[in-house]
């Protein structure tokens, strides 16, 4: 098959790419580099820097494609409270001028991937696909949109649509920004450094963290699965776990080189958030096979950052 994939240099767009390639499948990427690393991409992965919001790019790219994966975005969530025009200038309009280009060409499918962010607070957990998204932070609510502009005009032009809520992915490669980082690959980096682990509040608040060779499973999977247009599907491990424990385990793994500090909470994330995964094991056959504990040490042994 023949795929392009937006947002191709970044974490999980360099992962799903690679495997795609891998697979013997042509590959074209699509990045504009913002914090995408190109060299990652194998040497037959057809590499493209450019915007998402560039539709001659993107009719040529797209010529004789099968699929798209669209995951080109921003994605921090703390920089969209600051920025939340960009957000919807990338997250919402990249995604629109994708879809018209999309149709223009006539490509039949796209998968979009979302993020578990849309949940917000909710009740009830796991939770489920059907729970009523609540959205805390411009780049959950870009994300949203996002998923209701994919399936309408989708539905409007006969192409088939399915988003993924991606959940918290980590594992090698992952980015490190000097703020606000993500909480694995933070704390794995200072454990290592003999730091601090800065724990907000009083570490219970939960999250659903998973593999990213899982998440680059379900999403090889949503290209060709029957019967899944128009559907929104959660993908994570199924598991809650505490802040507190991946601290603790950051400690066994390291060294007990590392020292807990907790401060209080500055941030206004949600106090849980894990995801119910039966509609990804009917629809998709997924079932996640790397445990946590398994995830942190191949993240360690396989990342070069985290050589000693």
């Amino acid at each position: 098959m023949k795929f392009l994939i937006t947002g191709a240099a970044g974490f999980l767009g360099s992962a799903l790419a690679n495997c795609l390639a891998r697979e013997g499948h042509q590959v074209r990427g699509l990045d504009d580099l913002s914090t995408g690393e190109p060299q990652v991409l194998f040497d037959d992965v057809h590499f493209t820097r450019g915007d998402v919001n560039d539709r001659p790019k993107l009719w040529t790219l797209l010529q004789e494609v099968d699929c798209v994966y669209h995951l080109a975005a921003r994605v921090s969530v703390s920089e969209s409270i600051l920025y939340p025009l960009e957000y919807n200038a990338v997250n919402v309009g990249g995604t629109v001028s994708l879809m018209e280009a999309m149709r223009d060409v006539g490509v039949g499918r796209v998968v979009l991937i979302s993020s578990g962010a849309v949940y917000g607070d909710n009740q009830d957990q796991p939770v489920k696909e059907s729970a009523l998204p609540s959205p805390h932070s411009p780049y959950a609510v870009s994300k949203l949109a996002a998923e209701y502009y994919v399936n309408t005009i989708g539905n409007l032009w006969g192409i088939d649509t399915v988003s993924l809520r991606v959940f918290n992915a980590y594992g090698p490669g992952q980015h490190i920004p000097p703020s606000h980082p993500p909480v694995i690959p933070n704390f794995l980096r200072q454990g290592l450094r003999g730091g601090s682990l800065v724990v907000h509040g009083d570490g219970q608040q939960t999250r659903d963290y998973i593999y990213v060779d899982d998440v680059v499973r379900s999403m090889v999977a949503a290209a060709t699965a029957p019967d899944i247009n128009q559907n929104v599907i959660n993908i994570g491990s199924g598991k809650e776990t505490s802040v507190r424990e991946i601290a603790e385990m950051t400690q066994k793994l390291t060294g007990d080189n590392a020292e807990l500090l907790y401060t209080p909470r500055s941030d206004s994330g949600v106090s849980r958030l894990c995801a119910d995964i039966t509609l990804a094991k009917k629809k998709l056959k997924f079932t996640p096979k790397i445990k946590l504990q398994e995830g942190l040490e191949k993240t360690l042994s396989e990342d070069p950052r985290f050589k000693i």
